[in-house]
């Protein structure tokens, strides 16, 4: 089945039984949302455990995950998802607390946990000694902590739930999710009976949400639980792509801080070594200590870097990192917000040199050359096809791995549909990359992408500037050009043509798209395989070659002259 690209999927199952009990206080609820509500709010469940009576207790428990799901889908959505709650579940518990003065409903109060998963998190809002819990990898993890008293013997005595304080303190925990997470809500006639590591290997089980809310449910009974018994399962099926809203919250709250030096550690990574230490940036290889994986880590320059700027360029890394699915552009790891203290991105480390580095080092050859340029349009061809431009296509920004690969790294100035844009001279580039209608305000594009992908493929090949080196804060002479066979007169005809019209002045004269460049490249390459290393005179020198057919033409024309 194919899922659809950027939509929230959950697939949620509970059970409820009295158990021992004369009655059910217990009340589970799930309200999986139309898609706007989705989209715009999320999607929720609960679990309330009723206290204070028959009916009072039903009645609590039962209006609680009631009056959530009505009222919760009537806030405005840029609140959040915690202070919506807070906002319906407010009101409900000073009514509770009234009605608990009353003679029909003494006493009567609940437990409430709630889950509310918007987007790519999950949102944990929680009173009482309910439980929530997130199982991922075969690990089972309780997000929330229960309001009972500490002595042994009073650990059945809430002192928070809905009813029982006039202001209503709801805990808060948000998690980052990941598909296949599983996050489940028990009432404590499960969890008082069933420990952790056997609802662990419950959830290991991996049959559908319904089938194993039961199976959690029936194990409390059958372990002799005395009380009602509740269980929620919401399983991840697909979540949204990162969206610019949730990564920028994430970042708003990161303080930035002076860039660290070698051999410090920060949140757990330890900085072993620099790797390079930019204008705008400083960037370490590094070690996390949680799991042990090599990294890279990346830290802004505060001083020559606005604040703004810095925000969206980690922000557009991220963002661009995680949406775009291509063995050929770099990925990003995520921290979670409860690990990273101030704002740095991490990426996967790829040991290997810079394009830059290669061409300092050494010409290319020719098979390895289109093997490198085919690679690289691939990677813009996967940004293009998202509607992102990178604007700082070059050398120094594409990485050659030791088996062969490549990634297209800096992805930090990318222009990304409906993001903010940089401002001043913060406006990203480099200046002998920079197509012609830039210099003129054109704040990029695919065709100027192109172009400089064209200017990156010219030095892969030629080993020079099309237009020549251009100075920072200089604007280049866009003169008429020689052949990049000029330079190198072993490269083939095609490739000459090739490389003309991607860094043609006239953006209407470049190729259509980068696919089209991409075919281009991976005809020519298919036909110098074909050939064997064998490369025509015309590919060779064209001019030479037109030289001796005129030649020849002239001198058959003579000869039948002669002959006549």
């Amino acid at each position: 089945m194919v899922r659809p690209e950027g939509r929230l999927q959950v697939a949620a199952g509970h059970a409820s039984e009295r158990g021992a009990r004369p009655d059910n206080q217990d009340f589970a609820g799930i309200y999986a949302a139309t898609e706007n509500e989705r989209a715009r709010h999320g999607m929720i469940a609960a679990v309330a455990d009723g206290v204070g009576g028959h009916k009072g207790g039903r009645i609590a428990s039962e209006l609680a995950v009631r009056s959530l799901i009505e009222g919760f889908y009537d806030q405005p959505d840029t609140i959040g998802p915690a202070a919506a709650v807070q906002r319906v579940m407010a009101p409900f518990n000073r009514w509770l607390t009234a009605m608990g003065r009353t003679e029909s409903m003494a006493h009567a109060a609940t437990t409430f946990t709630t889950l509310v998963i918007k987007g790519r998190r999950a949102h944990v809002l929680h009173v009482g000694d309910s439980r929530a819990w997130h199982y991922r990898e075969g690990r089972l993890t309780l997000l929330t902590e229960d309001h009972t008293r500490s002595h042994p013997d009073q650990k059945h005595i809430l002192y928070r739930a809905l009813g029982i304080e006039e202001r209503l303190r709801l805990d808060h925990h948000d998690i980052v999710l990941a598909e296949h997470d599983r996050l489940l809500l028990t009432s404590d006639g499960v969890h008082g009976t069933l420990s952790a590591r056997k609802l662990e290997r419950l959830l290991g089980a991996r049959n559908s949400a319904e089938a194993d809310a039961q199976a959690v449910v029936e194990a409390a009974l059958d372990g002799g639980s005395s009380d009602n018994a509740s269980a929620v399962i919401l399983d991840i099926v697909a979540l949204p792509a990162i969206d610019h809203d949730s990564v920028a919250g994430d970042i708003a709250r990161l303080p930035i801080l002076d860039p660290p030096s070698e051999g410090d550690t920060i949140d757990g990574f330890r900085l072993d070594s620099l790797l390079s230490d930019g204008r705008y940036t400083r960037l370490f290889r590094g070690t996390d200590s949680v799991s042990g994986q090599t990294v890279a880590v990346k830290f802004p320059k505060p001083a020559l870097l606005s604040e703004s700027g810095a925000r969206l360029a980690f922000a557009r890394e991220m963002l661009v990192g995680s949406r775009v699915s291509s063995p050929f552009v770099a990925g990003v790891i995520s921290v979670s917000t409860d690990r990273q203290t101030r704002l740095y991105g991490v990426q996967p480390f790829y040991d290997g040199e810079t394009l830059e580095a290669r061409l300092a080092a050494r010409q290319i050859s020719l098979a390895d050359g289109l093997a490198i340029a085919i690679q690289l349009t691939r990677a813009v061809a996967a940004l293009h096809r998202l509607d992102i431009i990178h604007r700082d296509i070059k050398p120094d920004n594409v990485m050659l791995l030791p088996d062969g690969g490549l990634k297209l790294i800096d992805l930090g100035v990318a222009r990304l549909p409906r993001i903010d844009e940089f401002v001043g001279v913060e406006i990203p580039g480099t200046p002998s990359y920079l197509a012609p209608e830039m210099f003129a305000g054109n704040l990029g594009d695919e065709g100027t992408d192109q172009f400089a992908l064209g200017v990156t493929l010219w030095r892969l090949f030629a080993r020079a500037y099309p237009y020549g080196e251009v100075e920072a804060f200089s604007r280049p002479r866009f003169r008429k050009l020689n052949l990049p066979s000029v330079a190198r007169p072993e490269l083939p005809g095609w490739l000459d043509s090739t490389l003309m019209r991607a860094v043609a002045v006239d953006p209407d004269e470049r190729f259509g798209d980068v696919v089209e460049l991409l075919r281009a490249l991976e005809g020519g390459a298919a036909v110098a395989r074909v050939n064997q290393g064998f490369i025509p005179l015309i590919e060779r020198d064209p001019v030479r070659f037109w030289q001796l057919i005129s030649l020849a033409l002239a001198l058959a024309l003579v000869i039948s002259l002669a002959h006549h």
